[in-house]
């Protein structure tokens, strides 16, 4: 109890730098309006009477992962309500994607008459966490009203295991509150065990699950047909703040050799698409943004991809990906080279993966990526490759390989989930 008073502070504390973060304006982030209130625990009822299964997905990366869980439970138990949580209003528009399958509310903030509203008003029968978003009062209120949690496509990095053993007084309060981990790999079983939880599968990870859509290559191809079927095109997909103009320093030393090359950009997050396109711009680039309707010039260097929802279209179309995230220190450890692997594309990452150190490490092993160390290397290394399709072939097919041999993730989850269903 004492554990949960100190946090509380402490969250109180920090609570109006929280909320400023996630209220202020930016640029292409939609508006939270009037459903502010949700985030304080004024939520609105469901439109079923019948009690959901609650899906938290914090934001956008979580929101996209959990859809073949979604479907899947959709296509097994098709009466069966769910209704998923964001914190974000990015988070949100993909959810909002997914249509009638799903209602959607605010996550509620992490105190104890917060949660307490939501859960009044929501009365879910089952708590999936997508990922690793623990919250301690969260937590305590489902588990004091017996709703079972269960923590799925569960990842725990060594530095971020550390962390927890470091609090362990801390942990043991979030744990005790858990009634499953769904873990993506050994490593990660292994260090949930060692901070002290319980009850731990390995399943696998949903997102090798991927379901590439007849579609997403139809646009693919009709958009390179756009930019120029034969010129040499990499994307950096998911890029930060500060690994733009890395990327963008790569791409001008590769046009010293291939002059008609083209880079399509996709920012992480969609307030920064105006600052990346300004970027371009005073480095005398000739930018054409996806939403602009007007033909795209021969003579476009950069391809912004200011749409959401859309990765992996932009990845089908080019030749090579660069996955951001990587080269921006130690702050953010990489995203998913799954997707790249997926729609058959060599992928090059920075040397900070640590979120995704297993899927990276297995992808390396079987020759589908390559680390660069910096704008330089990066530079080398999409040259080597434009000057090697049958390299790009090979190492696009070795990533889908691991992929294809990868997946099953979700049949496993959603036993695990039918588990409780059928005992609650």
């Amino acid at each position: 109890m004492l554990v949960r008073v100190f946090y509380t502070l402490l969250l109180a504390l920090a609570a109006p730098l929280l909320l400023w973060g996630l209220y202020r304006t930016k640029p292409g982030k939609p508006h939270f309006g009037a459903r502010w209130k949700e985030h304080f625990g004024f939520t609105p009822r469901l439109t079923t009477t019948t009690a959901p299964i609650w899906i938290h997905a914090a934001s956008v990366g979580e929101a996209i992962a959990i859809v073949p869980v979604i479907k899947a439970l959709k296509q097994a138990y098709p009466e069966q309500a769910i209704v998923v949580t964001t914190t974000t209003s990015t988070g949100a528009e993909q959810v909002a994607k997914l249509g009638e399958l799903v209602e959607h509310r605010y996550m509620p903030i992490d105190f104890a008459w917060c949660v307490r509203g939501f859960l009044k008003a929501i009365k879910p029968k089952l708590f999936l966490i997508v990922e690793k978003e623990l919250w301690l009062n969260t937590l305590t209120c489902v588990h004091q009203q017996k709703i079972p949690t269960i923590i799925v496509n569960a990842r725990l990095s060594e530095r971020s295991a550390k962390r927890y053993q470091s609090f362990s007084f801390f942990t043991h309060q979030l744990l005790n509150n858990i009634d499953k981990i769904l873990c993506l790999h050994d490593d990660d079983a292994q260090r949930f065990i060692a901070i002290g939880a319980h009850q731990i599968a390995v399943t696998g990870s949903i997102k090798y699950d991927i379901t590439i859509a007849n579609t997403v290559f139809e646009h693919a191809q009709n958009l390179r047909q756009q930019l120029g079927a034969q010129r040499p095109i990499f994307v950096a997909a998911s890029t930060h703040q500060g690994e733009d103009e890395q990327v963008l320093d790569a791409y001008q030393a590769v046009l010293q050799q291939y002059p008609d090359a083209m880079v399509i950009i996709v920012p992480r997050h969609p307030q920064r698409f105006d600052s990346v396109a300004k970027l371009a711009i005073e480095r005398g680039l000739t930018v054409h943004r996806r939403t602009d309707t007007t033909p795209i010039k021969v003579n476009t260097q950069l391809y912004l991809a200011d749409t959401m929802g859309e990765m992996l279209v932009m990845l089908a179309t080019a030749d090579v990906t660069f996955m951001g995230g990587s080269l921006v220190g130690e702050k953010v450890g990489g995203h998913n080279l799954l997707e790249p692997a997926a729609v058959a594309k060599p992928a090059i990452t920075g040397p900070s993966f640590y979120n995704f150190e297993d899927i990276t490490q297995q992808l390396l092993a079987a020759g589908a990526i390559e680390i660069c160390q910096n704008s330089h290397q990066l530079a080398q290394q999409l040259v080597t490759l434009f000057n090697d399709p049958e390299r790009q072939q090979h190492m696009g097919a070795q990533g889908q390989r691991i992929v294809i041999e990868n997946q099953g993730a979700v049949n496993k989850t959603i036993a695990n989930i039918h588990f409780y269903l059928a005992n609650n």
